[in-house]
């Protein structure tokens, strides 16, 4: 014997509703049998042998039919067969549909429990409960610490600012300060939101409760807000604490977009979301935070001081910031004996313009991965500049074989691109150009950008001229031109368009400018009138045009050095720098190749990681006083 709860026994009770369902419907299914009119008459008139039901399209015609064919067969009337006629309503359809309607009866029963248990905080435990919160809450199972965070030493921070509000209340509440509720974390992915999250969540010494946008979003009506409801039950009871929601741009989006007169289970989310954070106050200590790539379609009312007090940007590292990613990458790799670890990550770091912490990491793995591959004991300097064009350029092919005419083509194709840039003030310095097709190119031409933030008309301009380098190339020497130029002409016609709309350097545009739409939004109308998008598009065609002529004048003017270098590229199919200065000479204007000459004039020639006294001290009283320079980051200076 042992005791019955009310969940056991509706459980039981639902299975044997299903069991008996189930034989109902198949034993009236063999008893009443619907056939078509052609057997009733062959198989079963005659004999009488069974308890038949069809469709009929009228009373009358079925009669008739029925009476014909029993004078066929010579029965008299006291052997012909009864007729019962009946409608849908007699049981005969309930019995054929009876297991759906119980399936669906049990699905809208889950439907009814999940909200209710959620609304009532939670339901933990009950199986229908839908509304349950799938926040999680970590204490001590995170290895990662500030330690473990570099490149971004203003959002550490800001962020360990929060830890230490909620460590340390009193320290600003004597001077009248309030602790801020929340913050967002922004930046492109890859640089490092949410390893900053769970570097707060290793370092306090509270619970650290985290969930992902998505898992409020479900098929069944009131569920997003039932568990929204119910993660901040947990956060309260569990206060003091840190409330962490991943990629809230699932949740948070704007309301009353898409939303033709229906109800949003979205925006429904997303109220309840406001109206918790409201809930909070001073004396609850609980901070959230929130990590989005897209803070530009978070809704106002969400993004507003007491709901979210601060917006702290996480972008891609400098070259200082890279460097540091790349030393700590490479401490456990099985490097030559040769190398210097420290010299190899300055070198890397100047290879790298633009990459953020996680495509560095990547192209520590792909380095250990290749060496691998080839069975060498250690790491080489080749095996990480083999990675980084694996990462930037794709998968080397071997096996795909182009025709003679093509890989001639391709050959000077891309000794226009690097010619043009070579005789190019503005254009960034040659690393290396290959015919060796990788990913979807059949070749690339490496550059070493500048770490630049502000560009002028001039810069954009040669920019321009070079990517046009290897159509122009094309023309001259073969007289027609090819497929192969559409990555670069896309390139040119988005910055063309760039320098127009949105960076006012045409004299007839003027100094306006308009957002252009990103990749995959609907345009609905445009910022502007027509005559100013006519206008527009007049002055792209130009400044085009322009740096079409220019590109074709230096290449007509360079042509046997160009033929030059499409020579040594079809019989070498790789030339580096030391190659081009061999063919070409000195280029003519000055340029950065190394770590030292990019973060010259910058300040020290490593970041700096420190902390301000006040919580490096809080720290220290801790024990977990940061070791200098020993970090690991995905993250970039805000």
């Amino acid at each position: 014997d042992f005791p019955l709860d009310e969940k056991t026994m509706r459980n039981v009770a639902i299975g044997f509703a299903g069991m008996a369902s189930a034989f109902l419907y198949f034993y009236f299914r063999e008893i009443g049998k619907e056939v078509s009119w052609k057997d009733f008459v062959n198989n079963y008139l005659a004999r009488g042998l069974s308890y038949l039901w069809f469709n009929i399209g009228s009373v009358e015609t079925f009669e008739r039919n029925l009476e014909l064919a029993q004078q066929e067969m010579g029965l008299d009337s006291t052997h012909r067969v009864p007729v019962i006629y009946g409608s849908e309503s007699d049981g005969t359809l309930l019995m054929s549909i009876l297991p759906t309607l119980l399936l669906v009866g049990f699905l809208l029963f889950t439907m009814r429990q999940g909200p209710m248990a959620g609304g009532r905080g939670g339901g933990r435990g009950n199986p229908f409960s839908m509304g349950e919160s799938k926040a999680k809450v970590m204490k001590d199972n995170i290895d990662v610490r500030f330690k473990d965070v570099a490149g971004c030493e203003e959002a550490k921070m800001e962020i360990l600012e929060f830890v230490n509000f909620l460590k340390n209340p009193r320290q600003y509440q004597d001077l009248g300060a309030k602790i801020p509720k929340g913050a967002v974390l922004s930046g492109p992915p890859g640089t490092g939101k949410t390893l900053l999250a769970k570097a707060t969540a290793g370092e306090a010494n509270v619970p650290f409760i985290t969930v992902n946008g998505s898992e409020f979003q479900e098929m069944f009506v009131g569920v997003g807000p039932a568990r929204v409801r119910d993660m901040f039950a947990m956060a309260r009871k569990n206060a003091p604490c840190i409330l962490f929601i991943d990629e809230i741009d699932a949740v948070g989006r704007k309301r009353g977009r898409g939303n033709f007169g229906g109800q949003s289970e979205q925006e429904n989310t997303l109220n309840q979301l406001l109206v918790e954070m409201d809930g909070f106050n001073t004396s609850t200590n609980v901070v959230v935070l929130a990590g989005t790539n897209r803070p530009d379609i978070l809704d106002p009312a969400l993004m507003r001081p007491g709901r979210f007090d601060r917006q702290i940007y996480i972008g891609p590292p400098d070259i200082k910031g890279r460097a540091s990613i790349f030393k700590v990458h490479l401490r456990p790799l099985k490097l030559d004996s040769s190398i210097d670890s420290e010299a190899l990550a300055r070198k890397l770091a100047a290879l790298t313009p633009g990459f953020t912490g996680a495509d560095i990491a990547n192209v520590c793995n792909e380095a250990a991965l290749i060496a691998a591959r080839y069975l060498n004991e250690s790491i080489i300097v080749k095996h990480f500049e083999q990675a980084i064009e694996r990462v930037i350029g794709g998968l080397e092919k071997k096996t795909q074989v182009l025709q003679p005419l093509e890989k001639t083509t391709v050959a000077y194709h891309e000794a226009g691109h690097a010619v043009v840039g070579w005789y190019l003030e503005h254009a960034d310095p040659l690393l290396k150009v290959s015919i060796i097709p990788r990913g979807k190119g059949l070749g690339y031409a490496q550059y070493l950008p500048k770490e630049q933030y502000l560009f002028t008309r001039e810069q954009l301009f040669d920019r321009m001229c070079m990517m046009l380098g290897g159509r122009v190339a094309e023309q001259v020497f073969f007289g027609k031109i090819t497929t192969g130029a559409q990555d670069d002409l896309r390139k040119v016609t988005q910055s063309a368009y760039a320098q127009v709309v949105q960076f006012g350097m045409s004299e007839v545009v003027g100094q306006v400018s308009f957002e252009l739409p990103r990749q995959g939004e609907m345009v609905m109308e445009k910022p502007y009138s027509e005559p100013t998008a006519q206008l527009i598009d007049q002055e792209v065609r130009s400044l085009i045009d322009a740096a079409f002529q220019r590109t074709q004048q230096l290449i007509t003017e360079k042509r046997d050095v160009v033929e030059k270098v499409g020579r040594r590229l079809l019989e070498k199919e790789v030339l580096d720098k030391a190659d081009m200065l061999e063919l070409l000479g000195p280029r003519p204007y000055k340029e950065k190749s190394t770590y030292e000459e990019f973060v010259e004039g910058t300040g020290p020639m490593k970041e700096d990681t420190s902390l301000p006294e006040g919580l490096k001290n809080w720290n220290k009283d801790r024990g977990t006083e940061e070791p200098p320079q020993e970090s690991v980051s995905n993250c970039g200076p805000s």
